[in-house]
């Protein structure tokens, strides 16, 4: 028993620990204002900016009557309190968020997202275009406002403006407005969604991007790496061919991390290979050689690409990418029979001739054998309008 309740406790322990946000109570950029109202009157206070990546923060609200003082700042309570979360959630430390102290005084409070919206609270008391209100006189108040839930976050510019209209109709009243932004530890960078989005736009019009079926897991890849090694402002400064190299230099890595490398280049080797089946050398000539820059070649597509050259008369090209593949694989005879061809092709009998024969006796596959892929090659070539007076004296040699 005594066992599953610690097994219990780490378990809570540990949930505990994993759903707190990563981020902190700025207290560096934390409002702290004195507000001396008048009797019957209203006041609008702009708090201080707000730092990049603010996601959510904690208000505290307290009238206090002459000569009287805190007995904390906000500031101090909230170090009790390491994840806003917890404020909503009934933590221990949030019973403190009201002001242990204040005064006999009352008043109403409005609180405006932007400027503009508080034009007619001073003249006319309106209320209509503010985020939250509070009606009810009140001498202390304290609330946490998020980005998530709350329409003072997620339409402010990066500051708030607090409304208050005083209750006392005779004497002025003393207001104390703490506010304190918690900072969300990555957006602090500057990496909104917005922000994001351009950059993941900006990778998919990439010549690279487009060649893939899917371009969204190498985009994703590319923008974590450029968030990891600038902040927004930091980025925007580069010149616009820095910013290319980053791109360049970064879609490098993650083009081999995330996998795409060998699905782009398998898609290759499928359009150059129904290619060659149409009859359209040109285009898999191209294909295979886009595989083959990118040193990401094998032994059959050497092999490939130099039957495509043969096809279209290029023998000397042919010859030069066939040793190519012979250095990748020197017993893939399907290289080594295109070498001979080529050879053959090119003037060189002698050279074709010990190709030939020192290889007559194997299959070039498991079910194709040397001298019927030859018989077939010569077919090929007929078709596509390559005659050699050399063919029949081959295919006589093997038999």
């Amino acid at each position: 028993m005594k066992k599953i309740i610690t097994l219990l406790f780490i378990s809570i322990f540990c949930q505990s620990v994993f759903a707190q946000k990563t981020g902190y109570w700025d207290k560096e950029r934390a409002t702290y204002k004195e507000i001396v109202v008048s009797a019957r009157d209203k006041i609008i206070v702009e708090t201080d900016d707000f730092p990049a990546g603010t996601t959510e923060l904690i208000y505290r609200i307290t009238l206090l009557d002459d000569n009287q003082q805190m007995a904390s700042s906000l500031v101090s309570v909230l170090k009790s309190i390491p994840d806003p979360t917890g404020i909503s959630q009934g933590s221990a430390g949030a019973v403190f968020l009201a002001s242990k102290i204040s005064g006999d005084d009352k008043c109403k409070y409005a609180i405006f997202s932007t400027k503009e919206l508080t034009a007619d609270y001073i003249s006319k008391g309106e209320t209509t275009n503010a985020c939250l209100v509070q009606n009810t006189p009140l001498s202390k108040d304290a609330k946490r406002l998020s980005i998530d839930k709350s329409a003072c976050m997620k339409s402010n510019a990066g500051k708030l403006y607090f409304g208050f209209e005083s209750s006392n109709w005779i004497m002025k009243q003393k207001i104390v407005l703490e506010v304190v932004p918690w900072v969300d530890a990555k957006l602090s960078r500057g990496w909104t969604l917005e922000n994001r989005k351009n950059i993941i736009s900006q990778c998919k019009t990439s010549a690279l991007a487009r060649k893939m079926a899917n371009s969204d897991d190498f985009c994703v890849c590319i923008g974590d790496k450029i968030q990891k090694e600038y902040t927004f402002k930091e980025f925007q400064k580069l010149l616009p061919m820095e910013q290319t190299k980053a791109y360049k230099d970064f879609g490098a890595s993650c083009f081999e991390e995330t996998g795409i490398a060998k699905t782009v280049f398998n898609d290759l080797r499928v359009k150059a290979s129904n290619n060659l089946k149409k009859g359209d050398y040109s285009s898999a000539i191209k294909n295979y050689n886009e595989i083959v820059n990118q040193q990401k070649a094998t032994a059959l597509d050497y092999s490939n690409l130099g039957y495509a050259y043969l096809l279209t008369k290029q023998y000397g090209k042919a010859i030069k990418t066939l040793k190519e593949g012979e250095k990748l694989d020197d017993t893939e005879l399907l290289v080594k029979l295109n070498l001979a061809h080529a050879y053959l092709l090119n003037g060189e009998y002698s050279k074709a001739k010990t190709i030939y024969k020192e290889y007559q006796n194997q299959n070039v596959t498991d079910s194709l054998s040397w001298t019927k892929k030859i018989k077939d090659d010569y077919q090929t070539f007929a078709k596509a309008g390559i005659q050699n007076e050399n063919f029949e004296r081959v295919l006589k040699l093997l038999n």
